[in-house]
């Protein structure tokens, strides 16, 4: 129950964070995009925040013998770079950049009830079901 409170905690302040950022706010992002266009920089500074926060926090939890409020710390092996990787990447970048969602925000933003942040998550989760669909029959 610890875990779920704590995950559902941090998850509140997450998007929280998305929406005072204006990371929820599409035309926002394709504007930070859009370097050689009307360029908006401001979302610089929240990428910029976070990595700090993040870079911080890693070493500070790093440093404790476990966590909060699991048992053992869980940090992923680095893995090779390979085609799916290569392939989920750019196929995320274009998404990024065609709809000015990433998952996070769009997720965020199903709370507004707009058409656009639905569409975005039907297309997100079909997406990763034609992918989990694909990778059990090896095709990729």
């Amino acid at each position: 129950m610890k875990a779920a409170l704590g995950a559902y905690v941090t998850g509140l302040i997450f998007s929280v964070g998305l929406a005072i950022s204006g990371m929820t706010q599409p035309k926002k992002v394709l504007a930070f995009l859009d370097i050689f266009g009307d360029w908006d920089p401001s979302l610089m500074f929240v990428m910029v925040g976070a990595i700090g926060v993040y870079s911080i926090a890693y070493r500070l939890v790093l440093k404790k013998e476990k966590p909060i409020l699991e048992d053992k710390l869980q940090i992923p092996e680095p893995k090779k770079v390979d085609r799916p990787l290569i392939i989920g990447a750019a196929l995320f970048g274009m998404g990024w950049g065609l709809a000015g969602f990433c998952p996070g925000p769009a997720l965020t933003s199903l709370g507004t009830l707009q058409a656009t942040p639905l569409i975005f998550a039907v297309g997100l989760f079909g997406g990763m079901f034609l992918f989990k669909l694909l990778r059990d029959r090896k095709l990729i």
